[in-house]
């Protein structure tokens, strides 16, 4: 970007301009001596308000843009190291890959689509969120309640102790009509807009973590660590059950990914500040594992013993949010070698179909060319040279040059320029035959 006269749209480039305010004001130091003619610098924008700004980089650009231009390859890749970490029978993975649907123990499941359809029917007016599936316009209409809580994180009891019930039917239709609220007014309470939030994940069609997942997440939970002899212990292997959070994360829709992320940071954070506001990422877990791992129209008695392992799963992903929404490593590379691995295996190929194999045309020709300059050279050494020896040869053993050379002799002059004047290679005169230019190319042509 360095130059002495930047323009853009034919006016002088808005950089070179930030870049002398930006120096008049000190912010950027003089240019030394020697880069007189350097009239930019690296100031991208001026704005005090993106000022400070980290550069994003994306480690996980290939992993977003395999899901979104190949979602059948993307998903086969995931569900394939799903199923090497957790041990995931046929109907289980049916269920993962929503070929079938969930069962629970005592006949009780999740709402048939039939219905779920004509729940959401019901809610079809413009603005809805609640009760409603899950869009990233609600998330946007959410993420006003969450933004408000990450700045109350101390308050005592926060999402245990309920709030009022008058403010809260204040805040759900200011939600649903798609206004925006001003929660730093005073008028609402920290414990109101906590349990509000608790509300809307409660009555979302399915949990957060979806009823295809279900089955997995326990699996998870039962992801133990091995002692030297092989045998299983009662120690979580939390490595493993990372690992496969991640991969089951990439395969979630992508609002309740995004809800999800936005969700656990919010605990996480909360719980960081337990020892103001006593909630540690279990007691969090008992409030928001119902909403986000339990199967919709369950009780505690049809999940039984599986009530442990689901509040402690939630704990796991409270504590360990900040890595939970990075693609493995060996995703990362699946997914940049898929693109970037496939250019090189097209150049390779190029390249080797350049160079020269058995049976190719290019070879069969130069063969028909050297068959062709032998007949040649032959014609040429018994008309010009009058060698005896090879007419005696062609005498007793008759070639087809020599037939052809025998009714040229027959034929008057119009004739043989007839016969010829198709051939480029080829030019009879009435006195030699020459050598053509071709010669010099390997090409023994005559004229």
């Amino acid at each position: 970007m360095w130059g002495r006269d930047l323009r853009w749209g034919g006016e002088r480039s808005l950089l070179t301009k930030m870049a002398t305010e930006a120096q008049s004001e000190g912010e950027v130091p003089a240019r030394e001596s020697g880069r007189s003619d350097a009239i930019c610098s690296f100031v991208i924008c001026n704005d005090s308000s993106l000022r400070g700004q980290p550069i994003i980089f994306n480690p996980d650009f290939f992993v977003e843009k395999l899901r979104h231009e190949k979602p059948e390859v993307f998903t086969e890749l995931v569900v394939s190291n799903i199923t090497r970490l957790i041990d995931l029978p046929g109907t289980e993975l049916a269920q993962l890959m929503g070929e079938v649907d969930l069962k629970l123990p005592g006949g009780a499941g999740p709402a048939s689509g039939f219905f779920r359809s004509l729940m959401s029917l019901k809610r079809k007016e413009k603005g809805v969120i609640f009760g409603s599936p899950l869009t990233e316009e609600g998330i946007a209409q959410i993420y006003q309640l969450i933004e408000y809580l990450h700045k109350n994180l101390r308050v005592e009891g926060l999402f245990r102790v309920p709030g009022n019930s008058v403010r809260q039917q204040i805040l759900r239709d200011a939600l649903n009509n798609g206004t925006d609220i001003d929660l730093e007014s005073g008028e609402f309470h920290s414990n109101d807009v906590a349990t509000l939030l608790k509300m809307f994940l409660g009555e979302l069609p399915e949990p957060l973590l979806t009823h295809k997942h279900f089955n997995a997440h326990l699996k998870i939970a039962d992801l133990m660590q091995f002692d030297d002899k092989g045998n299983k212990t009662n120690i979580p292997d939390k490595d493993r059950q990372i690992e496969a959070l991640q991969l089951l994360f990439l395969i979630l829709p992508p609002p309740n990914r995004n809800l999800l992320k936005l969700l656990l940071d919010l605990l996480y954070q909360t719980a960081k500040k337990q020892d103001k506001n006593k909630m540690s990422a279990y007691n969090l877990a008992l409030m928001f594992a119902p909403h986000v791992l339990w199967p919709k129209n369950v009780t505690a008695n049809d999940l039984q013993e599986n009530i442990t392992k689901l509040n402690s799963g939630m704990a796991f992903m409270i504590k360990h949010s900040q890595k939970l929404f990075k693609a493995p490593a060996y995703i990362r590379e699946c997914a940049r070698l898929h693109y970037l691995g496939s250019r090189t295996q097209a150049s390779k190929f190029n390249k080797q179909s350049l160079t020269q194999t058995p049976g190719r045309e290019p070879s069969t020709s130069q063969v028909q060319k050297r068959a062709r300059s032998r007949s040649f050279s032959g014609l040429i050494k018994r008309k010009v040279l009058g060698n005896q020896m090879m007419s005696e040869k062609k005498k007793k053993n008759p070639t087809p040059e020599s037939v052809a050379i025998g009714e040229l002799k027959g034929t008057s002059k119009e004739n043989r320029n007839l016969l010829f004047s198709g051939s480029p290679a080829v030019t009879m005169t009435p006195t030699r035959l020459k050598w053509s230019e071709g010669k010099k190319e390997g090409k023994k042509g005559f004229l």
